[in-house]
């Protein structure tokens, strides 16, 4: 993982106006983590939350997990749940579809997500991106939040465009621009995504 100190010093030469808000935010809470994590438990809990307020995802995630039971959260333990079980804890049918899937992949070894880290950022997302739910913005998201990838940039992500449009007087935005303006930010492009995040959520007029 590397330090706030590097990432800040390389900002201040490449972005001064990145380097700038991100002396206002506690870089330290958010730098990416390299623990050991349950890659099928945070792919799950990815699609759950899609479209949804935080505080709702947060309700649904909570309920879906005590549905689950104590241990470890495991494909094995999800392909036994009926769909009406999983509907039950406020689940969509597509999202109780998606995630059943997701897990029926797994033990049918069509998907091995432990070795997922163990694969470029682009075979990554063709891996998961095979799978019913998951689009290529979860899959930037699972390779930036679970996997710890440094350098991603998700152009397709409006907070990301909001923020980009405000602090860089950029008026709409596309795709190009965005990944132009990404490359001084590499290789810490996961952080300059979450510094502009986090400029949003600490704005006045958010």
């Amino acid at each position: 993982m590397t330090s706030t100190e590097t990432i800040l010093d390389y900002f201040a030469k490449q972005d001064p106006k990145l380097h700038k808000i991100a002396l206002g935010l506690e870089l330290d809470e958010f730098l990416l983590s390299d623990e050991t994590k349950n890659y099928f438990e945070r792919l799950c809990r990815a699609i759950a939350g899609q479209q949804l307020s935080t505080k709702a995802a947060a309700t649904i995630w909570q309920r879906f997990y005590e549905l689950v039971g104590e241990g470890s959260f495991t494909p094995e333990k999800i392909v036994l749940l009926t769909h009406e079980e999983m509907r039950s804890v406020g689940l969509s049918n597509a999202k109780a579809k998606y995630i059943n899937g997701i897990a029926q992949a797994i033990v049918d070894k069509n998907l091995d997500i432990d070795n997922l880290n163990n694969l470029t950022n682009e075979a990554v997302i063709e891996e998961l991106t095979k799978l019913k739910g998951v689009g290529l913005w979860t899959a930037e998201m699972f390779l930036m939040f679970t996997l710890g990838r440094e350098d991603l940039f998700s152009s397709g992500d409006l907070g990301l465009k909001r923020a980009i449009e405000k602090i860089y007087g950029l008026e709409d935005p596309s795709s190009e621009q965005m990944h132009q303006l990404a490359k001084k930010w590499s290789p810490y492009r996961t952080y300059a995504c979450r510094i502009l995040w986090e400029s949003l959520d600490n704005s006045p007029d958010k």
